[in-house]
């Protein structure tokens, strides 16, 4: 990708959701293969693969298979063999994970390094870079200044990639065994079971409780609405999508979203251009309100905030549309903060209890019973609800009016292209050129025949030749270089404009390039340590001989070989839940009679009979989530069969 150009990234569950990315703006798509993806359960056939790229590489999109996760020493020609079909279905890139890859014999498919690869200095990223990987996602913990820095290390043909909506992981990506330890579903190999996402008790050294029954590990959702000026100043040039689990609507109404802002920032800034072809019109106002979010946080973009997390629930709250005026025996009255909100039967509604627990409430059938009143029937009994009163406040996270919009057709991608009708010795030649300089001519004999009114025979003409309907173009300009209008049948330029057309998407398609794999400098590129521990990730002898290759002298096996029995970092994460309960003594600095009172002593996490430990790293701002392995999952899961840690 060329410096100057400007890469929007969406998520594709499967080949329909990622056609429909392309179709709303996406200039790249990322999806999942048949196998090896950090998505376990988002997998799809290589002909589904085939059937997105021949619909992206129309617009000049890209797509992006995702084969993250660490391999086995017997998952790898397996996986070298996924990623040849792969190759030959026309996939533009690979995001991997796993080092042991580049040790492999791989065709000359482009590389990226996946969010996996826990992105965060110059010294990593230059490295990455120097092996061979074009495409870098940073870690999403970074800020302004950081992502700047990594940009002035890093040469400027490989493309920085930033995830700028969606669900954030709380852990630096790569960096989280919580899952494995406790039931042996590592995230490292696509299966992590979100224990980020459970409910805590959190007490201190002494056993008292600090917050009870709260999210402590759950975080808003991402949104870099407002910093995308920024962080293309500060060198992203890839803007990524999260959300290869999420439905059709959501890839939607994101992808459209982020489409548009982009594309006014385009329209300010003459000196970058998009990353594909075409324009994007919608049939809809992208809304981001609109889908599943745990409430959004720009996370530390523009530095540490104190409300980054989603501690009350890890569902949805949805929107504020008013507050219960009346409780029935089988309905509830409610008043709308505006009289144009509209409610639907099939909306869901939900309200905090005095516990704070988010509860949803589904309409059966919805009633209009004055300005901005409305009666609503629960498809549950009323009984069921508890704390609902008058004066609750109500939100909706489910708007059937929004749903079925977005089940319909919702944009239009569209080429510009100009038309040229010249005169021929045997009749006519129509010659299409394309925005990106693409060109197509298509000769077809015909006597020429004077109109009788010349006027309505040229418009004839110019109608007739515009008439690109539901092809992937729209007319720019027709030029007509007659000596006179001619009359020309409806047919016949009917069949010379569709031949034309033709014509033109052979040219495309014969002149898309895919794009160019990097090499790895020479000599070596060194990492930039000498010895790895188990966050190395290193899981196969390949991957082991890859960082002894670039001068790395001690390598520990991946946690998942079951090496670390005892307690280890299960964790680690720029979220500290000290200074998210105000516990922080840097926040106690200065603060008169508190300063010097608060100690960054470990707390406790408590959820059943899970206990894990959070300790302070304060010089580097980190939290490290302490735990063991599970003698069950040590039993149950057959470690790898690896290599001794020293040799």
């Amino acid at each position: 990708m060329q410096p100057h150009q400007l890469e929007l990234l969406a998520p594709a569950r499967d080949a329909d959701i990622g056609i429909e990315a392309v179709n709303h703006g996406a200039d790249a798509v990322y999806i999942g293969g048949p196998s090896f993806g950090a998505r376990a359960s988002a997998s799809n056939d290589v002909a589904d693969i085939v059937r997105l790229a021949d619909h992206a590489h129309r617009f000049n999109a890209r797509v992006f298979v995702t084969l993250n996760t660490i391999l086995r020493d017997d998952e790898l020609e397996p996986a070298r063999q996924q990623i040849r079909q792969l190759y030959d279905a026309g996939v533009d890139a690979l995001i991997i994970q796993d080092m042991g890859l580049l040790e492999l014999d791989l065709p000359p498919i482009q590389l990226h390094a996946s969010t996996q690869t826990d992105i965060r200095t110059p010294e990593k990223a230059r490295f990455l870079q120097d092996v061979g990987l074009s495409q870098i996602v940073l870690a999403r913990e970074l800020d302004l200044e950081q992502i700047a820095a990594i940009r002035a290390a890093t040469r400027p043909e490989t493309t920085l990639e930033f995830f700028v909506h969606g669900a954030l992981c709380v852990a630096y990506s790569g960096q989280c065994y919580i899952s494995h330890a406790h039931n042996g579903r590592s995230a490292n190999r696509g299966d992590c079971s979100q224990a980020c996402r459970l409910p805590y008790q959190v007490t201190d050294l002494e056993g008292r409780i600090v917050a009870h029954d709260k999210h402590v590990l759950s975080m808003k959702d991402n949104n870099q609405s407002d910093n995308l000026e920024a962080l293309i100043d500060a060198g992203i040039r890839s803007f990524k999508i999260e959300g290869r689990y999420k439905d059709m609507g959501y890839v939607k109404n994101i992808t459209a979203h982020y489409r548009t802002l982009l594309d006014e920032i385009i329209e300010r800034r003459p000196e970058f251009t998009r990353a594909s072809s075409g324009h994007t019109t919608f049939a809809f106002t992208p809304d981001p309100n609109q889908n599943f979010n745990r409430e959004f946080t720009d996370y530390f973009v523009s530095g540490r905030k104190d409300d980054i997390g989603a501690f009350d629930t890890p569902k949805n709250p949805g929107l504020l549309i008013g507050y219960v005026s009346k409780v029935g025996d089988k309905w509830v009255e409610l008043q709308t903060d505006s009289p144009d909100i509209v409610l639907n039967n099939g909306d869901g509604l939900c309200y905090y209890t005095l516990q704070k627990d988010l509860t949803g409430l589904a309409i059966n059938r919805a009633e209009k019973v004055g300005e901005g009143v409305w009666r609503v029937f629960p498809k549950d009994p009323m009984a069921g609800f508890k704390d609902l009163r008058a004066g609750t406040l109500v939100n909706r996270n489910r708007d059937m009016n929004w749903t079925r919009l977005l089940d319909k057709p919702s944009s239009a991608r569209r080429i510009g292209v100009w038309l040229r009708l010249d005169e021929t010795a045997e009749g006519f030649a129509l010659t299409l050129t394309d925005e990106d300089g693409n060109t197509a001519t298509v000769n077809a004999a015909h006597a020429r025949e004077a109109a009788k009114d010349a006027a309505k025979a040229e418009a004839t003409l110019r109608e007739h030749l515009g008439k690109l309907g539901t092809t992937p173009f729209a007319a720019m300009g027709i030029a007509l270089e007659l000596t006179q209008p001619w009359f020309v049948p409806a047919s016949f330029l009917n069949a010379l404009r569709r031949d034309a057309i033709a014509a033109l998407e052979a040219a495309r398609a014969a002149a898309y390039q895919h794009p160019p794999r990097a090499m790895p400098v020479e000599p070596p590129a060194i990492y930039p340590e000498d010895t790895l521990s188990y966050l190395a990730n290193v899981f196969n002898h390949k991957a082991r001989d890859f960082y002894a290759k670039h001068g790395v002298q001690v390598i520990a096996a991946a946690y998942e070989s079951h090496e670390e029995t005892g307690e280890v970092s299960l964790m680690i994460t720029k979220h500290c839940v000290r200074f998210s309960l105000s516990l922080c003594p840097k926040q106690a600095k200065g603060v008169t009679g508190v300063q010097g009172t608060v100690r960054a002593a470990p707390l406790t996490l408590i959820n059943g009979s899970e206990k894990l430990t959070l300790r302070f790293d304060c010089k580097p701002c980190e939290m490290h989530v302490v735990g063991k392995l599970k003698p069950a999952v040590a039993k149950a899961v057959a470690p790898l069969t690896f290599y001794k840690t020293r040799g």
